[in-house]
């Protein structure tokens, strides 16, 4: 307890500058004086700040501060932009061989005079080493990280409720569930088994795929901590040299990057959510390659249709269309005034429009900037999808600088037969609403005939439910009161005589009104 004390101190003492900034941007006490405007630069300054402690504080905050980054609910664009820089740094050592970690999860399987490091970043380190006479790949946890990316954890949670008293409003929604995202995010990325279950499912997913390449995973001896993975190298993708050697257009690898990041997130529902250029190679057979598994996600397969409706909508500007797939998606709240929800919409479509060089991250910048003033939430897997076509999007400008990202979804719907596939729903719904109004609609004529002849012979007969009569007496013994009160006010308004006899019997009925009733 003693340590998580001391650590929250360190960690409170580092953010009250940001926290007295906004107290003092948002007056919340009279010291701080009048109102003031806050200029674009003194923001940007603040938020490169922000990075640096954020850095300084370790792989929690760093992480915490990356998925923040991806929250335009929660934080301003230029903070997000900032914090989209932060970059996992290599922490100090903790003193234990991740050499030791690796002989307890695995054993004599394991040749240690053949480990040999390759890469470390701040949650894992990276080995080559000889399993059962074979050269795999090992993705090691840092030794004793966990317990101390759980005591930050613990450390966030009991900041949240003091970052919400500096939130708006509007933001307070988002707020009061962000600790529970950053948990399961993080923990889900020490998880190796979970990581190793990914890369099966999405490997799967494109096994007849000869495009994309995704490395064999060794799920029986994958521990928690040591994700066992084939060995497979590869060039950069973005290295235009190495393209040519293998004889793949740079076109041709950005417009297979967007297919294949869209068919994981559009059609399978399991998707890498990390393209950058570090986790993208080149095979020598041509073939992309895809590292890291770490930072992936599943989705339901309701959260997948909602979402190939918001990319439909987006891709034919459709504001209502638009606004029916935020709120399916629980980012809107059902209760939101359409109205003013769907002006705003319409208006950042406009100002889109006539742009020749739209791109996707500047759709969702401007849709999410004009939503600023509604409460809205990003689901964090929903915003996961949304970062992967951000970020893909850049990877594949960096390949292609005229490539067109939205023109590509659009076409992309239209040949995976997703706009269509929209259409099919609405007609099986018709279709299923008839068949059941069929043997209703058959059976009418008969009805019909049975009932005229009834009728014809004087044989119908209605059913009613005798009701009392003290209801109707009391409905009129309300009318009269009202009336003789209204004709007394009349009398009284125009100094005329006996209004009071009106109030006098006014008051009789209405006394015989409260006993019938």
């Amino acid at each position: 307890m003693r340590g998580f004390n001391r650590r929250f101190l360190q960690v409170t003492v580092r953010l009250l500058p940001f926290a007295v900034a906004l107290l003092r941007d948002r007056r919340r006490f009279i010291l701080f004086g009048g109102s003031r405007h806050v200029p674009e630069e003194t923001h940007r300054r603040r938020a490169e700040r922000l990075v640096e402690t954020l850095l300084e504080l370790g792989a929690a905050f760093i992480k915490a501060g990356q998925v923040l980054s991806t929250r335009p609910d929660i934080v301003p664009p230029v903070y997000a932009e900032a914090l989209a820089t932060l970059q996992d740094e290599v922490p100090e050592e903790t003193g234990q061989d991740p050499a030791e970690l690796v002989a307890a999860d695995l054993g004599d399987a394991v040749d240690a005079e053949t480990l040999d490091p390759v890469a470390g970043g701040s949650l894992a380190y990276v080995y080559t080493a000889v399993v059962d006479g074979e050269t795999v790949a090992l993705k090691v946890r840092r030794p004793g990280l966990k317990p101390r990316i759980e005591r930050d954890l613990r450390v966030i949670r009991r900041l949240v409720p003091v970052v919400g008293f500096f939130a708006s409003e509007r933001q307070e929604y988002s707020v009061r569930n962000i600790a529970d995202d950053f948990e399961r995010i993080i923990l889900e990325e020490l998880d190796f088994q979970r990581e190793a279950g990914m890369m099966r499912d999405i490997g799967e997913n494109f096994a007849d795929d000869d495009r994309v390449y995704i490395p064999e995973v060794d799920e029986a001896r994958t521990t928690e901590r040591v994700l066992v993975m084939e060995y497979v190298t590869g060039r950069k993708v973005t290295d235009e040299g190495a393209l040519d050697r293998v004889g793949v257009d740079p076109e041709e690898m950005a417009r297979r990057i967007a297919d294949v990041y869209l068919t994981m997130g559009l059609e399978h529902g399991v998707f890498h959510a990390d393209p950058h250029p570090g986790n993208l190679a080149v095979l020598d057979d041509g073939r992309l390659l895809i590292f890291d598994y770490g930072m992936s996600e599943r989705l339901a397969p309701e959260t997948q249709a909602r979402i190939v409706d918001l990319y439909q909508s987006l891709a034919r500007r459709d504001a209502d269309g638009i606004i029916d797939a935020l709120v399916a998606l629980d980012v809107l709240s059902p209760t939101v005034d359409r109205t003013e929800v769907r002006h705003v919409v319409e208006l950042a479509m406009e100002n889109l429009e006539g742009r020749s060089d739209i791109d996707w991250r500047d759709i969702f910048t401007e849709l999410f900037e004009m939503l600023h003033d509604f409460p809205f939430r990003i689901p964090p897997n929903v915003m996961l999808l949304i970062r992967v076509g951000t970020v893909a999007e850049g990877v594949c400008r960096q390949l292609d600088p005229e490539f067109d990202f939205v023109a590509f979804v659009r076409s992309f719907l239209l040949e995976h037969g997703l706009f269509q596939r929209e259409v099919r729903n609405v007609a099986g719904e018709i279709t299923s609403d008839v068949r059941t109004s069929v043997p209703a609609l058959a059976r009418l004529p008969t009805r019909a005939d049975r009932l005229l002849d009834r009728i014809e012979r004087n044989e119908l007969r209605v059913k009613t439910d005798r009701q009392d009569d003290s209801t109707g007496r009391a409905v009129g013994y309300a009318v009269i009161a009202g009336a003789l009160f209204v004709a007394s006010s009349v009398l009284a308004f125009h100094s005329q005589p006996y209004e009071f006899l009106g109030v006098a019997a006014g008051a009789v009925f209405l006394f015989l009104f409260y006993r019938a009733a």
